[in-house]
């Protein structure tokens, strides 16, 4: 594999986290420690690691779709970022979307990270925005067809 190096520290017990196959944009994360999750519940588990996600970049957390798809865990918050200056472990906010109690055994893959580079913007307060086709319309303004 070619890319940047990122520093990961372990907590005791965790594994470094991997690829599970050449090509795969994202590392599949760990949780370290079992977890029962009852139906509409959360809990924010543990990954077992830190990392120094390079300058320039973000590390987006992402659900695992096999998760969500089978047992209806998924991210309470969607998608995580990790910030390039943060150094505490990374941990999964997992929430329990079906109707049945789930348990994942430690070590159960649950997420993935993304690394990207990202570009910061300059902000900049103005009266108002030039004008394009879409304008303001919002939320379904092309319609489903």
């Amino acid at each position: 594999m070619q890319g940047r190096k990122m520093n990961v520290v372990l907590t005791d017990g965790a594994e470094l986290p991997r690829y599970a196959h050449d090509g795969d944009a994202g590392f599949d994360l760990c949780i370290t420690e079992d977890v029962r999750l009852e139906p509409n519940a959360s809990a924010v588990c543990g990954l077992g690691f830190a990392c120094e996600i390079p300058s320039g970049c973000v590390g987006l957390v992402f659900p695992r779709s096999g998760l969500g798809a089978h047992y209806g865990v998924t991210l309470r918050n969607s998608v995580g970022v990790i910030d390039s200056g943060y150094r505490g472990e990374v941990c999964a906010p997992l929430v329990n979307l079906s109707c049945d109690t789930v348990f994942l055994p430690k070590g159960s893959r649950v997420c993935q990270m993304v690394v990207v580079p990202f570009v910061p913007c300059d902000l900049v307060k103005v009266a108002s925005l030039t004008d394009t086709e879409r304008g303001t319309d919002g939320f379904g303004s092309t319609g489903i067809d």
